[in-house]
C-alpha cells in the first residue's frame, strides 16, 4: 500500500501544534500561580496541617571549671517588613491596603525614633528614608535593619507601633537564628570549638564537636491542629535540651597564659605560639593557648597547634634521653664528658654546642650538661652507650610512653613519631641527633604530658579538657582521670632527674623561667625547623624555642609548656619561652595559693588592701574569704547579678560602690583588671586589644561615648 507522505506530515504537524499549545498553557498557568496567585497559595501552605514537625532543643552550655559561662546558645533575629496586604479579593485588598498605609504613615515618625534609640548608629531620618523606599517598592520582604539583632533588641523593636501588631495586620515579621555566644571572646576559642553557620549541620571542631551528641540534646515532635478555627502547634514528644559541659579550663589562668604569650609573640615577631597549663595530679588542662599570626599582624586562634603540630622538639627531648641512660645504669648525674671546644665529629657530621664559637664548655658532668643544654655532651653519651644496640635506647623511650598517642577528648591530635633502627633511613648519625630532639616528632601536648609524669612521681596521666556533663544541675556523666603509664621509670631515676631539672632553672640557661618566691624545674629547647626535603639550610631558617617544666618543684601542682615558632635568629628557649613560663608561673602561683593574713602581719595591725575596679560581688567574696572588713554602698539596691563599680579604702575597711552601666554607652574601665575590662566591653559588643600588664590606665574610646557595635577599643595597662 502506498504511503501518503503528505498525510503523515499533516498528522505530525497537528501533534506538534497540540504539544506546543499544551506547553504554552503550562507555562502561563505556572506564571499565574507564581505571581498572580502567589499569596493565595502561600496562605494555603500556612493552613496545611503538618505532621511530625521536629522541635529543636536548646543546645547545652560550655562552662569553665568554676562555673563561668564560656559558650552559650542565644537567639538572634533578622527583621523584615511586608508592605502589602494578603487579602485576595480586589475590593477588600484595596480597602485593607489603604488602612495599613494610613496606620503606617501615621506612626512612621514614632517608629523611626524608636529604631534610632535601639540602633543609634543610624539616625531617625535615615530609617525614615529607608522605610519609605521599601514602601515605594511595595516589597513583601524588606529588611528593616541590615544585621542580625539580639533577643533584647528584638523585644524592644516589637514594642514599637505597627510592629507590635500581628504580621498579617502590621506587616512586621522576623527570622530567628540560633547564635553561639562566647562571653570571654577569643579565650580558648579553638579548644571550645565552633559551630557551622548553619547550626543544623552541628559542630566543626573542639569540645563542641567532641561532645556534640551531649550538647545538642534530642529533637521533639509536634503537629499542627485546627482548634476553634485556629491552627495550633500541638507537642507530641517534648524536646530534651542538651547537657551542659563542665570543662577543666580556668578563665583566670587562661587569661594569664594568653596575655603572657601574646606579649612575647609581638615582641619577637613570632609566627606561632602555644602555651598549655596542666594540673599535675589530675591532668586537667587549666589553660590552653594556640595563637597564629594573621595577615594583619595580630594573633588569632586558628588551629589546635598544641595538640596537632608535629615538630622536632629539640633540647626538651634531652631529658628523656638522659633518663633512659640513668634508668639503664649507664650514667649518673656526676658522669663527666669532655665536650672540648664545643664541636665534635659524629660520623662525618659536626655536632655543635650553642657556644662553640666561644670555645665550648670543656669537661663537665651530666648535671652541667643539662644546665647548659650541651648537644655534644648528650649525643656523646647516648652514642657511646647505645650505638651498638640503638633499639635498647628506643625501647627505653617507649617504656616512658613517648611513642603513644594520647587519645585526647578532642579531635585533631598528631601521632608521635620515634624512629627505630629497623627503618630504612636509620643512619649512624641518627642516634646522636635523635638524642638531642631531632629526627623525631612530638606535639607540644605530648612533651608536656611526659614532663607532667616526672612531676607526678612517675605517673603519666592523660590530659583532660572536660570533667563532667550536667543536665538540670545533676551530673549525667563524669570523666575521671585516666592513667596512661603507672610508672615511667624507677624512683631513683625520678629523684635524679628532679634534681637535674631544678638545677637547670636555678643555675642553667633556664633562669628566666625561675622565681625567687618558689622553686621551678624544667628544660629549655631550641631547634631549627626542617623545611622537608629542603632541610635546614634553605633560605632563612625558622626556629622552635620552648620551655617545659613544673612548679613549685618541692610539691608540684602545675606543669606548663611554652612553645614558639619564630623566623631567624636570635632564638633562645630560655630567654623567649622561659620568660613566658616565668610570668605564667608567678601569676598562677599568686592566684592559686592563699595565705592567712593573721600569719603574715602583726595581729595588732589591720592590713587593708587596694581593690581594683570591676565586678564588685567577686571583690566582696574575696575580701570576705580573707577576713578583710568590707562595706557596700550600692545605690541600685542590687545584691545579686553582676555589679560593676569601684572600691575605696581607709585604715579600717574597704567600701564597694556600684556604678550603673548605661545601655548603648562605652563603660569606663580605667582601674579595672584585664579580665573584668575585657568581659565588660565584649559583652557590649566591642572588640578589645590589650597593651601592657596590670590595671587599665587608659582606654582609646572614652567612657560615656556611644558604642559602635563591632568597634575596636585599645586598653593600656600598667
Amino acid at each position: 500500500m502506498a504511503v501518503n507522505k503528505r498525510s503523515i506530515i499533516t498528522r505530525y504537524f497537528f501533534i506538534v501544534l497540540v504539544m506546543c499549545v499544551i506547553g504554552i498553557f503550562v507555562i502561563v498557568k505556572g506564571g499565574i500561580i507564581m505571581f498572580a496567585e502567589r499569596n493565595y497559595w502561600l496562605e494555603v501552605a500556612d493552613r496545611f496541617v503538618d505532621e511530625n514537625i521536629p522541635i529543636r532543643p536548646n543546645r547545652g552550655n560550655i562552662l569553665s571549671s568554676d562555673g563561668k559561662l564560656m559558650a552559650s546558645s542565644l537567639p538572634e533575629y533578622r527583621i523584615y517588613m511586608d508592605f502589602m496586604s494578603n487579602e485576595k479579593d480586589p475590593v477588600k485588598f484595596a480597602k485593607e491596603q489603604h488602612v495599613r498605609d494610613s496606620v503606617f504613615n501615621a506612626n512612621l515618625d514614632s517608629i523611626c525614633r524608636g529604631l534610632h534609640r535601639i540602633f543609634p548608629e543610624k539616625s531617625a531620618r535615615q530609617f525614615r528614608e529607608h522605610l519609605k523606599k521599601g514602601r515605594r517598592m511595595k516589597s513583601r520582604n524588606y529588611p528593616i535593619y541590615p544585621k542580625r539583632i539580639s533577643y533584647t533588641q528584638y523585644k524592644e523593636v516589637k514594642k514599637l507601633p505597627v510592629f507590635r501588631l500581628h504580621k498579617y495586620k502590621g506587616g512586621f515579621k522576623e527570622v530567628a537564628f540560633n547564635y553561639r555566644k562566647k562571653p570571654f571572646g577569643s579565650l580558648a576559642a579553638q579548644t571550645l570549638g565552633r559551630l557551622y553557620a548553619d547550626t543544623s549541620m552541628g559542630a566543626r571542631n573542639g569540645i563542641e564537636l567532641a561532645f556534640d551528641s551531649l550538647l545538642k540534646g534530642k529533637n521533639g515532635v509536634k503537629h499542627r491542629q485546627k482548634v476553634m478555627n485556629r491552627y495550633l502547634d500541638m507537642v507530641d514528644i517534648p524536646p530534651v535540651d542538651g547537657c551542659d559541659i563542665i570543662t577543666t579550663i580556668d578563665v583566670g589562668m587562661q587569661d594569664i597564659c594568653e596575655k603572657a604569650l601574646v606579649d612575647k609573640l609581638e615582641e619577637i615577631n613570632a609566627k606561632v605560639g602555644v602555651a598549655v597549663l596542666m594540673e599535675v595530679a589530675t591532668g586537667e588542662v587549666r589553660a590552653i593557648v594556640n595563637l597564629r599570626k594573621g595577615d594583619d599582624g595580630h594573633y588569632y586562634e586558628m588551629e589546635s597547634n598544641a595538640i596537632s603540630d608535629l615538630l622536632e622538639p629539640g633540647s626538651t627531648f634531652k631529658t628523656a634521653s638522659i633518663m633512659v641512660a640513668l634508668e639503664d645504669g649507664k650514667i649518673t648525674p656526676h658522669t663527666e664528658v669532655d665536650t672540648g671546644n664545643g664541636v665534635m665529629d659524629m660520623y662525618g657530621s659536626k655536632m655543635r654546642d650553642h657556644n662553640w664559637h666561644r670555645g665550648g664548655y670543656g669537661k663537665i658532668d651530666v648535671t652541667r650538661i643539662m644546665e647548659v643544654s650541651s648537644n655534644v655532651g648528650v649525643s656523646y653519651l647516648i652514642d657511646k652507650y647505645y650505638r651498638d644496640d640503638p633499639q635498647k635506647f628506643v625501647d627505653g623511650l617507649k617504656r616512658m610512653s613517648l611513642d603513644q598517642p594520647l587519645h585526647l577528648q578532642i579531635q585533631g591530635e598528631g601521632e608521635p613519631y620515634l624512629k627505630g633502627p629497623d627503618e630504612r633511613y636509620f643512619a649512624k648519625t641518627t642516634l646522636p641527633w635523635m638524642s638531642i630532639g631531632y629526627e623525631t616528632q612530638l606535639p607540644p601536648m605530648n612533651i608536656l604530658t611526659f614532663y607532667n609524669a616526672i612531676a607526678n612521681n612517675g605517673v603519666m596521666v592523660k590530659p583532660k579538657f572536660v570533667k563532667a556533663a550536667m543536665r538540670d544541675g545533676e551530673v549525667v556523666k563524669e570523666y575521671p582521670t585516666e592513667v596512661i603509664n603507672p610508672k615511667i621509670c624507677s624512683d631513683k631515676t625520678l629523684a635524679q632527674i628532679h634534681e637535674i631539672l631544678r638545677s637547670v632553672v636555678e643555675h642553667g640557661l633556664a633562669k628566666p623561667a625561675g622565681n625567687k618566691q618558689f622553686p621551678v624545674s624544667g628544660k629549655t629547647g631550641t631547634a631549627q625547623i626542617s623545611k622537608g626535603k629542603a632541610g635546614y639550610k634553605s633560605g632563612r631558617t625558622d626556629y622552635l624555642v620552648s620551655f617545659c617544666g613544673y612548679f613549685p618543684s618541692d610539691a608540684p601542682k602545675y606543669s606548663c609548656i611554652v612553645s614558639i615558632q619564630k623566623p631567624g635568629l636570635p632564638a633562645s628557649g630560655g630567654l623567649m619561652a622561659g620568660s613566658v613560663f616565668g610570668k605564667i608561673a608567678e601569676r598562677v602561683y599568686a592566684q592559686d595559693i592563699y595565705f592567712d593574713l593573721r600569719n603574715a602581719v602583726d595581729s595588732t595591725s589591720n592590713v587593708i588592701p587596694t581593690v581594683k575596679a570591676g565586678e564588685m560581688n567577686e571583690a566582696l567574696a574575696i575580701l570576705n574569704n580573707l577576713d578583710v572588713p568590707a562595706e557596700t554602698e550600692f545605690t541600685t539596691g542590687k545584691i545579686q547579678g553582676d555589679i560593676w563599680g569601684r572600691a575605696t579604702s581607709d585604715t579600717t575597711a574597704v567600701t564597694l560602690h556600684d556604678k550603673e552601666q548605661a545601655d548603648g554607652l562605652v563603660p569606663n574601665v580605667v582601674g579595672m583588671g584585664a579580665k573584668d575590662a575585657v568581659f565588660l566591653l565584649e559583652s557590649k559588643g566591642m572588640k578589645v586589644r590589650l597593651h601592657g600588664t596590670g590595671r587599665v590606665r587608659q582606654q582609646s574610646v572614652q567612657g560615656g561615648s556611644r558604642i559602635v557595635k563591632g568597634g575596636t577599643i585599645s586598653l593600656t595597662l600598667r
